[in-house]
Parts: C-alpha cells; structure tokens; sequence
C-alpha cells in the first residue's frame, strides 16, 4: 500500500448515492429544520449549546481562570482525540496506537462532542470516497456553505455510512456508543463539579460546557465548510490548506486539509512552517513506543 491510498486497508463499498435526483431529493433543498430518521436529538443538542452559551453569558459572571484553563485544556486534549486517533489512526490508519493512549483519546474527543468513533470514522471515509461529488455527505459545492458546515449533522441518515467502520466492530468500540448520552451529559453539565457556590458552578460548566462545545463544534466544523471552498480537482476534491484556521484549531493540524487530500495516508498533515501539534504529539508518542507503524508521505505539489 502506498502512503497517500488507504484502499488496502479501508476497502469501502461503492458510496450511495445522498444527493442525486430531483431537487425535492436533495437533502439540502429541504428546511434547515427538517431532521433525517434519529437524528432530531443532533440538532436538539446543537441548538441547546448555543442557547445555553447566549443565555449564560448574559446572566452569569465570570467564573475564573481556573474554569477557562480547565476548557481550554479540554479543547486541546479532545482535539487530539479527534486528530491524532479518530482522523489519522482509525479512520486512515496512518500509525498504530498503543490501546491504553487509543481508548483515553476517544474519551476525551467524545467529551469534545466528536462523537462515537465508529459514527466519525464511517462518514470520515464515506466523504473521502466520493470527495466534493454530488454524493458527498458535506460538499459545500453542491449543498452550500452552512449545508457543509453544520446543516448535513442532522439532515443525513448516517447510517449510509456504517459499511465503511465495519473494522470497527470489536467492543472496545461499540462501547462507546452505548457512552454516548452520559459522555454529553459530562461534557455539558462536568464543569458543576468544580462547586465553589451555586452561580460559581453554573458559570464554570457555563464555559467547561457549552462555550467550549460551541468552540469545538464550529472548528471541527470548519474543515467541511472553509477547507473545501477551494478549486476543484477531479482527484482530490476542493480540499485546500487555510492557514489562519490554524488559531481556532490550536495548532493541531486539521486546516492542513488540502495536504491530507493528497495524501490521505499520511500521519503527518502540516509541511515545513505549517504547525501540525497532532503530528509531534505522535512523534512524542512514538519515542516512548506508544505509537508504532507511521505512514508518512512527502509534501504534496500545489496547495
């Protein structure tokens, strides 16, 4: 297998078709409302952060600095979650992880409201295999930037993409799934924890919660929407590289998105200058033997 294909490994079905057909069809000419078979909890809960957030930040003080570390660090450690275990190892099998690191990192991007690994992974795959085509679960080409950016979240029936984590099958897996709804109810309500009286309380899981649900949403977001407003290639997609997305992701490398287009098999996403915290985060891990088999590739020609 060469560094830059995961058909070795991924071996995806042919992609179903999302968006072809008449306009009625099309999942993005219905109401931004209109939620797809299991998915109204999606927007319910897209919609209860962002009230929440508005609504606390109006009637709450602020809560300290120790609450805003205590986010700033769970943004970061659920990032790398995302990156560094659910982008480049699971989904593209980039580098092996030891299990210990591999299951801590999924409860932390869970905690970031990532989601289920085998959910991530499945439509992760499912949008490489039929990148910026109309069947493309989040194109903005074809459904517009807030289609790509959130609207696909609750409008798709994600189940079109369970072919494609079928390696996903053991339990260390399919467990979380079953952590779903506690895990949310941590990531939202967690920062109560920290006490220190009652409006203390509820401006930290204000900001533990909420605002930084919103933070972590909208980045992730972000690489479906921003990073693919670039010029179409008929190989790659509209994938492009946005460097000033690098702050709101915190240096991890995901808006380096026009480089993993083009070599998707890669464990490294940022070249050169182009800070990539996720790649030394596995580098690090690899000098202590917790990562193993890293797949890099050389940097991609153009964007």
């Amino acid at each position: 297998m060469t560094p830059g294909s995961d058909a070795a490994v991924l071996d995806p079905p042919v992609a179903q078709d999302v968006g072809a057909g008449t306009v009625e069809q099309k999942p993005w000419a219905r109401s931004w409302y209109w939620c797809a078979p299991g998915e109204i909890p999606t927007l319910g809960w897209v919609i209860f952060i962002h009230v929440a957030a508005i609504a606390g930040l109006a009637l709450l003080p602020f809560p300290g600095w120790t609450a805003v570390g205590i986010a700033v660090g769970l943004l970061i450690l659920g990032g790398l979650g995302t990156t560094v275990c659910y982008h480049r190892y699971l989904a593209h099998r980039s580098l092996k992880l030891n299990v210990v690191v591999e299951q801590v990192l999924i409860f932390f991007a869970m905690l970031n409201g990532s989601g289920k690994p085998t959910t991530w992974v499945g439509v992760h795959r499912f949008h490489h295999a039929s990148s910026d085509r109309p069947n493309d679960i989040s194109s903005p080409h074809h459904g517009g930037f807030w289609w790509a950016h959130l609207r696909w979240l609750w409008q798709i029936d994600l189940g079109i993409a369970k072919p494609y984590a079928r390696d996903l099958s053991s339990f260390r897996y399919q467990f979380w799934g079953r952590m779903q709804v506690p895990m949310l109810a941590l990531s939202a309500f967690g920062g109560l924890l920290l006490g220190g009286g009652w409006m203390h309380a509820l401006a930290a899981a204000l900001w533990i919660g909420p605002i930084r649900l919103i933070w972590a949403l909208h980045t992730q977001c972000t690489v479906n929407s921003i990073c693919h407003l670039g010029s179409m290639d008929d190989e790659h997609g509209s994938g492009q590289n946005v460097g000033w997305l690098a702050l709101a992701h915190m240096g991890q490398g995901e808006n380096w998105h026009g480089n993993h287009h083009r070599t998707a098999g890669s464990a490294r996403l940022g070249h050169g200058w182009q800070i990539d915290l996720g790649w030394w985060t596995i580098k690090s891990l690899a000098l202590v033997g917790l990562a193993t088999r890293i797949k890099t590739s050389p940097p991609p020609s153009g964007k």
